[in-house]
């Protein structure tokens, strides 16, 4: 994932609007900007690119910081309402969305020595990118197109439970210079 830099994700916590906006917006051009090519490789395949449509692709850069930036974050933001994530996901999550489509999920683990998949990332990487989100209308169809149109094998053999009642898969797609995480979900 590409790495992002801690000035702007210490951005994120300003009690400026506009600073927020713009470290928001910064993040998630580079944060999504690998997905979006492979996205566009996927929408070659018009069923596929029917189920991402929603109208349009909807992309949401997932950020993983520690507690305490995730804690400061969230101030800064008003404490918008924390996603009801599943207990096994070992996870906290709230939602920030600025204008231009930007959204962005500020994730955070729990236990930052469990064996969680946040504190996992933030433990081998530090503060980052750690996954891209892509709306979807139905994560089982487009699961069996990417394995067997893509020849890509999902991270979980079926779809399971996401935040806030959505459901799930991943995919980890390796590039030339970098693996990216991508998460499909359906509302």
């Amino acid at each position: 994932m590409p790495a992002i830099s801690a000035q702007l994700v210490d951005a994120l916590s300003s009690t400026d609007d506009s600073v927020r906006a713009d470290a928001a917006a910064q993040i998630y051009n580079a944060g999504t900007a690998t997905a979006l090519v492979i996205a566009k490789k996927w929408q070659q395949d018009a069923e596929l690119a029917d189920l991402l449509a929603t109208p349009d692709l909807h992309v949401t850069a997932g950020l993983a910081v520690f507690p305490a930036t995730f804690a400061k974050i969230r101030a800064a933001a008003n404490d918008p309402a924390l996603a009801e994530v599943p207990p096994d996901q070992d996870a906290q999550e709230f939602g920030l969305h600025f204008e231009n489509n930007i959204s962005l999920d500020i994730l955070t683990t729990k236990d930052p020595a469990g064996p969680g998949a946040i504190a996992r990332y933030l433990n081998k990487f530090g503060q980052g990118i750690q996954q891209v989100e892509f709306r979807c209308k139905n994560v089982d169809a487009a699961t069996q197109i990417l394995r067997t149109n893509f020849t890509l094998s999902p991270v979980y053999p079926a779809t399971r439970p996401g935040a806030s009642h959505t459901r799930i898969n991943f995919f980890l797609i390796a590039t030339e210079s970098e693996k990216i995480l991508i998460e499909l979900y359906e509302l």
